[in-house]
């Protein structure tokens, strides 16, 4: 049975696993998602769901008896090819607490189908008397309860059902054809035998639907790759935080090396950001420390892809001396009308700073200028920029981007070889160049974002985005795509 499939609704990752000894080391939390009420009630509608699908059609063991009827005598009787047909349930509900997480489906009915047959012989008829038809079962105020418990194992989560059952309030058989006696007697001989067979089929069909999704627990792999370069190491740490209301899952949440496993260095531990969803009853809530961007930021950093080199700008006169020869003379009197390039590299990782009120980053970055001489590349001055900026964060899909804007920039002349030249007079040329070539080149970066760990089959749908205190949290509800492959692994 499929109901403890809502524990994997927003953490499951559909990414092949790597090796777990590296991925096992950090015991840290940098991102946490809490699955509400709502989405607790959301998850639990479609399992139930799922459930019912799962458990119809459902062929019961054959029935054999041998009962006493008044006159006839003992009456061998048989039901055979016993299904479970249909079930509709008229409520369910979802309760987490500390002795786990409950489900309880109740105010059920469920049709059965079967054929019967009957025999006898008594001394006053020598020959053996024998019926056959098919009857119908209606299951009135049937309930089915379970209750499961989650625990952290190696960073990855095992699920255990500690209680489950199954109980029918009335049972009524109709059946087409035989005597009038039979009624009754059919009714005594089957009645508690196919009430017990309903009860340990559901039962038994919940156990192994838990073993099954605990197998597939274990499969979950422990990164998301974002591209060549990173991945994000999302290993579960701690068990589960299961209130009256809510299940919490912390996940390490920091970005890694893709190819030499080299870990971003963060030894101090911040505080978990609190949800911060307030009054807006999602279904999900994600919860990300500033640490996980710059952890995003090192990795980027240490891989050696945060430089870049210009030579299309969109005033394309600026990348010639020529109109430069007023405002450093000397470049265009030992350089005239030669073109020039613009070789930018970052000097260490960005830092990204979230507050309540926005989400910014510093970025120190060299850019030297080269001049193109006969064919030459001729590296000619150098100056020290410190560059801030701030941006928003939006939600595409499941993935999580970003877009910035400049704040403000300062300057400085690290070495020249064509003279000095006071920082003042580029400062116009150079924020023009930064709003036009710059940020628009990161933000073309940003867009691309990185995926959030959702289940594969399962979107974020009309997310909003909060800045907290060093992080941010992402609200959303979610929505299932019914043509995802997912209904077949359950």
């Amino acid at each position: 049975m499929a109901l403890p499939l809502f524990l994997l609704l927003f953490v499951y990752l559909s990414i092949p696993s790597t090796s777990d000894a590296f991925w096992s080391q950090s015991d840290a939390s940098y991102i946490s998602a809490t699955i509400s009420e709502a989405g607790l009630v959301f998850a639990k509608d479609l399992l139930v769901e799922r459930a019912v699908d799962s458990l119809t059609p459902l062929r019961l063991p054959d029935i054999e008896k041998s009962v006493r009827i008044p006159v006839l005598g003992g009456v061998n009787m048989a039901a055979t090819n016993i299904t479970l047909s249909g079930i509709s349930i008229s409520s369910s509900t979802v309760q987490p607490g500390e002795s786990g997480i409950v489900i309880v489906a109740s105010g059920a009915t469920a049709n059965l189908t079967m054929d019967w047959f009957y025999s006898y012989s008594t001394w006053f008829i020598p020959i053996e008397v024998s019926d056959k038809g098919s009857a119908l079962v209606q299951v009135e105020g049937m309930e089915v309860g379970l209750t499961m418990t989650m625990e952290n194992k190696n960073g990855t989560l095992k699920l255990t059902v500690t209680q489950c059952g199954c109980y029918m309030e009335n049972l009524v058989i109709k059946l087409d054809g035989g005597a009038s006696w039979l009624y009754q007697g059919f009714l005594n001989a089957f009645a508690d035998n196919i009430r017990s067979s309903v009860e340990d089929a559901i039962t038994k069909n919940i156990f192994e639907g838990a073993q099954k999704l605990d197998s597939l627990l274990k499969t979950v792999p422990k990164k998301i790759d974002v591209d060549k370069i990173s991945a994000l190491n999302v290993t579960f740490v701690n068990d589960p935080h299961i209130t009256n209301s809510s299940v919490e899952f912390d996940i390490n949440g920091l970005f890694v090396s893709s190819e030499n496993a080299f870990a971003y260095k963060y030894l101090h531990k911040t505080s978990l950001l609190s949800n911060s969803c307030g009054r807006t009853q999602k279904m999900l809530s994600i919860l990300l420390d500033e640490v996980v961007f710059n952890s995003a930021s090192s990795i980027y950093f240490q891989a050696g892809v945060m430089h870049w080199m210009v030579d299309k700008v969109p005033e394309q006169s600026l990348l010639n001396t020529a109109s430069w020869k007023y405002i450093i003379p000397q470049l265009y009197k030992k350089y005239p009308n030669d073109d020039m390039l613009l070789n930018i590299s970052l000097t260490s990782a960005p830092v990204i700073r979230i507050t309540p009120q926005k989400i910014g980053a510093t970025i120190l970055l060299d850019m030297t200028v080269d001049v193109l001489d006969s064919g030459e590349t001729i590296p000619v001055a150098c100056i020290a920029m410190v560059v801030s900026v701030s941006g928003v964060m939006e939600i595409s899909g499941n993935t999580l981007a970003a877009q910035v804007g400049l704040d403000d920039f300062t300057l400085s002349l690290k070495w020249s070889k064509v003279g000095n030249f006071h920082m003042y007079l580029i400062q116009g040329v150079i924020r023009v160049f930064l709003n036009t070539v710059f940020v628009p080149y990161v933000n073309m970066h940003l867009r691309q974002g990185f995926p959030l760990p959702i289940i594969d089959g399962f979107t974020l749908q009309n997310a909003n985005i909060l800045t907290v205190s060093s992080g941010i949290s992402i609200c959303s509800d979610v929505a299932f795509n019914t043509s995802a492959g997912l209904h077949s692994s359950f």
